[in-house]
């Protein structure tokens, strides 16, 4: 995942610009590479094999758009991922190629691509799963009614799940043990970062690695299946589910100890990366001898050694609930919801802008313009902005790649490797940064084009005017004009944090009988989701960087609150404190006060109090936050 502290909200000053160039350098399994190679080198070795080398191009394709959802996880998610985006692709390519046999004229496709995109921009603000499925939605409606199509017309889309199946298949383990488990390495993972934490206790860098750790525990949340309620778990599941709820008592207990600036000794904050080591197949670890001195280490401890009990296969108390179950009709509430419909209408305003402007102006290749549209727009890439400028740089560097390869052969055995090797780097360059994954998909759509027989490498550089039509649409008509700033993406995220963080502090104080541990995890989820809308508002350049600069404070005010909320339950349980409503009141108000703010578009003008030194465990924690909280609204 990317390595944290990449904002200013780390205490980085870089310039905007400079944080929107600057790539991730994430960690990706080898078998998603190896995987993306042979997905995408066998359909393309058929077609050449066999003369239909248009078939194997759009075999191909199904493989490359299953290689983009690609993920280690199990087959119970991979699968729905990938289904969900082919079904989506497939369908996409099957209305292309329908206007294309019927000879559709440029109106009529510009309308049919207009309805496309509306719904590909409502399936998109529903989820990442959405998102990839809305997106391959409209490029390949986009594709299929540009390129040149195989006999019969209606093989290009009934080869494309052959490709994607043949990914599919390749993931899956028909023998899997604990330790080849992606749930496995993934809960290790989460020890791993909790150590990271306590590691980083009392200095400048607990706050990102907390945000570390709260991504590592979302990623094993989301790999975890709902449990079912009467059926029994399989005796593995049931043991990485209670390891991963003993992860969450931890946490909590040590974001009391990061709130209070409070380290712990160094072979304590050592054992967790013991812990991943056993969880992966170590030995047990012997638990450090260390006396806890204060509510918020004792109950670290306690969960700690509960923690080290349920990874080694023993029963321990762990102060959980089962989870809530998924809303079956969250989806389609989400599909037809106000910021669905709103995406919507923006991804068909600018599709409609490009199939305006295709019909004008003499494009030799019309699908190269909605398709950068959709691939820009979609919206969990990051910036709109950030996302149209990459592009367009990314696509300048990827032609001249591809020329470079064109010079030296048009060999097509030759152009199937270089292809292959290109899907190989989708994996990391996806991760790392957009421009990058833009440099290396313009390659492969050209060259899939090459071995289509459309065109030669004089009618490419044509594409980077294509590219820069559609990235300046986007700029005017989806970002300029567009009223979905960055404000307006950040405040509803503050919005749901502090909701979420009032339903835990309700919990703690025992105010109303629900469980805590899951209202824990709601919030801390929350907290990172508008986390990271602040930190895409800051690649944005003014005036927009400066308005999600100015949410800066607040968001680190509510994760101190959730740190300080985790250390008062703490006070509560192990150190005699009883509930104090005033100060509960104090607290809940400032957070009515923060919500309004947020509504009302006008962050807060105060200052964060930054810790100077550990905090004394005779005073209340959330009379401390309370303080923290007047100083920041009252600034």
């Amino acid at each position: 995942m990317p390595a944290p502290g990449r904002s200013r909200a780390s205490g980085d000053s870089s310039a905007w610009w400079a944080l929107a160039l600057r790539p991730d350098r994430p960690v990706v399994p080898r078998v998603l590479v190896v995987r993306a190679a042979v997905g995408m080198a066998v359909p393309l070795g058929l077609g050449v094999l066999c003369g239909r080398l248009a078939l194997g191009v759009f075999a191909a394709l199904g493989a490359m758009h299953a290689t983009m959802n690609d993920r280690v996880e199990p087959l119970r998610l991979r699968a729905p991922r990938i289904a969900l985006a082919l079904a989506a692709s497939t369908s996409g390519m099957l209305i292309g190629a329908a206007l294309q046999h019927r000879g559709a004229g440029g109106p009529a496709i510009g309308v049919v691509l207009t309805l496309v995109g509306f719904a590909g921009g409502a399936l998109s603000a529903t989820g990442p799963r959405g998102s990839a499925a809305g997106m391959l939605l409209l490029v390949s409606a986009s594709l299929g009614g540009g390129m040149a199509l195989p006999h019969p017309w209606w093989a290009a889309p009934a080869a494309m799940p052959c490709g994607a199946a043949l990914v599919l298949l390749m993931g899956v383990r028909y023998r899997a043990d604990a330790r080849t488990d992606p749930r496995t390495r993934a809960l290790a993972d989460v020890y791993l970062a909790l150590g990271g934490l306590l590691a980083a206790l009392g200095t400048p860098d607990g706050a990102a690695a907390r945000r570390l750790l709260t991504g590592r525990l979302n990623q094993m949340q989301d790999l975890l299946p709902p449990p079912r309620p009467g059926r029994r778990e399989p005796e593995r599941l049931h043991r990485l589910r209670r390891s991963y709820e003993a992860a969450l008592g931890a946490t909590e207990a040590a974001a009391g100890l990061l709130w209070a600036w409070r380290p712990v000794p160094a072979e304590l904050a050592a054992f967790p990366a013991r812990l991943a080591a056993q969880i992966t197949g170590g030995p047990e670890p012997a638990y450090p001898n260390w006396r806890p001195d204060t509510p918020s280490r004792t109950a670290f401890d306690t969960a700690l050694r509960a923690a080290a009990d349920t990874v080694a296969g023993r029963w321990a108390p762990l102060d959980t609930a089962v989870p809530p179950p998924p809303d079956p009709w969250r989806l389609r509430v989400r599909l037809l919801s106000r910021g669905s419909v709103r995406y919507g209408l923006r991804v068909a305003l600018c599709v409609a802008v490009a199939e305006t402007a295709v019909n004008l102006l003499p494009l030799d290749r019309s699908y190269w313009v909605p398709m950068t549209v959709a691939f820009v727009l979609k919206p969990d890439l990051g910036s709109v902005f950030q996302r149209a400028v990459s592009r367009a740089l990314g696509t300048v560097l990827g032609i001249a790649v591809t020329a470079v390869l064109l010079v030296l052969t048009t060999d097509p055995w030759a152009l199937s490797l270089a292809i292959s090797l290109c899907v190989a780097l989708l994996p990391y360059s996806t991760a790392a940064h957009y421009g990058l994954n833009t440099v290396v998909m313009t390659p492969v759509a050209l060259l899939l084009v090459q071995l289509g027989g459309e065109s030669g490498a004089a009618e490419f550089w044509p594409r980077v005017l294509d590219t820069a039509l559609a990235s300046g649409i986007v700029l005017v008509f989806g970002y300029l004009l567009w009223p979905e700033r960055p404000p307006h993406r950040i405040e509803p995220g503050v919005v749901t944090a502090a909701h979420a963080l009032r339903r835990y502090l309700a919990a703690v104080a025992r105010v109303e009988p629900v469980a805590e541990v899951w209202l824990r995890r709601t919030a801390y989820r929350a907290l990172a989701d508008a986390r990271r809308q602040v930190d895409l508002g800051l690649a944005e350049p003014p005036p927009a960087g400066r308005l999600a600069e100015q949410w800066l404070p607040a968001t680190a005010a509510l994760e101190r609150l959730s740190g300080a909320v985790a250390a008062y339950a703490a006070q509560l349980r192990y150190g005699g404190r009883q509930p104090e409503p005033e100060v509960i009141a104090r607290v809940l108000h400032s957070l009515d006060r923060l919500t309004g703010a947020a509504r009302a578009h006008h962050p807060p003008t105060g200052r964060i109090a930054r810790p100077t030194g550990p905090h004394d465990p005779e005073r209340s924690a959330l009379a401390r936050a309370a303080d923290e909280l007047d100083l920041l609204l009252d600034g």
